[in-house]
């Protein structure tokens, strides 16, 4: 049941819904606070949902059940790694990330606090974010484009990949464009809210399509490792490979459009409930996914369909929707992969629009420049990313979840260590921030690009994150110490306002 009209009316009413929240937020967003944090007045719901779905991406609907149709189980490590991860940054960053970036000269983008936090008099931390940030998010953006163009492929029922790509970017972008963070914020809610629902959905409904089903048809049909946790159908789990999955948690202490969602919070009181909801949201959502994936495994081997590669496996979702619902449900349930891809390529685009006009374009060439005028700089930006992130993802052959590995370990090596030691160390020095960034990044991108290293087995971001946490401590202890103003904020910014 490949793009029946039905199925294609309600995706079509879907992506008028989201433009036209763009549209209306449009009004909203009259300085560059509105405009990158929402003027720091996000309520619980809304951060907590927001950051979540902006997190996941079209990963948790298309790689993630991939991975666990192949590998069964065994695919939870990075689940769970991922849980451990969300739970920790709520817990330990998201009240500090909000008091220090508001103490620190109000701060509205991850570079200007660091710079602020450093009392830096020079551009040159905040150029290094901003590069950083331009860089990985292209990878991370094309990922988002490229999930949305297996969608429209099938939605569509068409082979033109670069059709479905041009579409799907170009949806992404046009309410971006318009509302910024408003927009993308509440988008993000109604988004949320629907990969929860269909993610928990789709793998109850097929259950129910499968004759006898339990734990047993598991084993029976697939091979006997498919339900063991510490190996897969193509043999036992090395501890490389399981500390590699639980390894992903680290790279939320640098994911640029999460941190942002804890800047924005109306109050920093909010958070103990933002984290409660983000946790039952997380939770459910990756259990349910990697169920996607195995459950999908055995319904589809039960009537004799499947998939080669682990690329091909990530339209599973989009299969059992198509084969086991009709068409208005189907509609709804694909336009939650939709909504996945939306909720993160749009928080991308806009963390680096905000990077780029904030901590380049305005300090090095336009000091003087009005909010307006930034505010169409932030713009244009979002088309120029949006088109070379076009054209990284006009290979076919790319997978969602190789992009998403790729920049997920680079913004956790370049910017997790350095935002840790900033709230936690009052030692960290501006040096040490740099060396740690430039380091985490290149240690990434060599260990992805060098087969010797690649072929090693192990998640580019545990060497990334080893070496920045290294480079910050060494080159903040050779330094000289912090003035006494640095000093006398970090202890201001440290006290809870009670």
């Amino acid at each position: 049941m490949q793009g029946s009209l039905s199925t294609i009316i309600v995706f079509i009413l879907y992506l008028a819904l989201m433009v036209a929240i763009g549209l209306v937020f449009y009004s909203k967003s009259k300085n560059l606070s509105d405009y990158f944090l929402g003027g720091r007045n996000l309520n619980s719901w809304v951060t907590a949902i927001s950051a979540q779905a902006s997190d996941m991406s079209g990963w948790l609907l298309m790689g993630l059940p991939a991975a666990a149709y192949f590998s069964g189980v065994s695919a939870s490590w990075i689940a769970i790694g991922l849980g451990l991860g969300t739970y920790l940054n709520w817990k330990i960053v998201a009240s500090r990330l909000r008091r220090f970036t508001e103490c620190y000269g109000d701060s509205i983008t991850i570079p200007e606090y660091l710079e602020n936090r450093f009392q830096s008099k020079s551009r040159a931390l905040r150029s290094v974010c901003a590069v950083i940030i331009f860089i990985f998010f292209l990878i991370y953006t094309a990922s988002a484009f490229n999930a949305g163009a297996k969608l429209f492929m099938y939605v569509f029922n068409t082979d033109n990949y670069l059709f479905a790509l041009t579409l799907g970017s170009v949806i992404i972008v046009s309410y971006t464009f318009l509302g910024g963070f408003f927009a993308v914020c509440w988008t993000d809610l109604i988004q949320g809210l629907l990969m929860f629902f269909a993610i928990v959905a789709v793998p109850a409904i097929a259950m129910a399509h499968i004759p006898d089903f339990s734990l047993s048809t598991l084993t029976t049909i697939a091979d006997g490792n498919f339900t063991n946790f510490f190996a897969s159908p193509a043999g036992a789990l090395s501890a490389v490979s399981i500390i590699s999955s639980l390894a992903w948690g680290l790279g939320y202490f640098g994911m640029p459009h999460i941190l942002t969602r804890f800047m924005a919070i109306k109050s920093e009181d909010m958070i103990k409930k933002s984290r409660l909801i983000a946790m039952i949201w997380v939770v459910v959502s990756l259990a349910a996914a990697v169920l996607v994936g195995m459950v999908g495994y055995v319904y589809l081997t039960y009537i004799g369909a499947g998939y080669e590669s682990e690329a091909a496996a990530e339209t599973v979702f989009m299969q059992l929707v198509g084969r086991l619902t009709p068409g208005v449900i189907a509609g709804v349930l694909l336009s939650a992969i939709l909504a996945a891809v939306m909720s993160t390529a749009d928080s991308q685009l806009l963390v680096t629009a905000s990077a780029v006009t904030n901590d380049l374009y305005q300090p090095i060439f336009r000091r003087d420049a009005t909010d307006k005028e930034l505010m169409w700089v932030s713009r244009v930006t979002v088309i120029v990313v949006s088109v070379l992130a076009y054209l990284i993802a006009i290979d076919p052959e790319n997978s969602v979840m190789g992009l998403v590995s790729y920049a997920w370990a680079g913004f956790g090596s370049a910017f997790g260590p350095v935002i840790l030691f900033s709230l936690f160390w009052k030692r960290t020095t501006k040096n040490g921030a740099i060396a740690g960034m430039i380091a985490g990044g290149a240690v990434v991108l060599l260990w992805e690009n060098l087969p010797v290293l690649a072929s090693t087995g192990i998640y580019s971001i545990i060497p990334g994150f080893a070496v920045s946490t290294v480079m910050v401590l060494a080159f903040s202890l050779l330094d000289k110490e912090p003035g006494e103003e640095v000093l006398r904020l970090y202890e201001t910014a440290a006290v809870k306002k009670h």
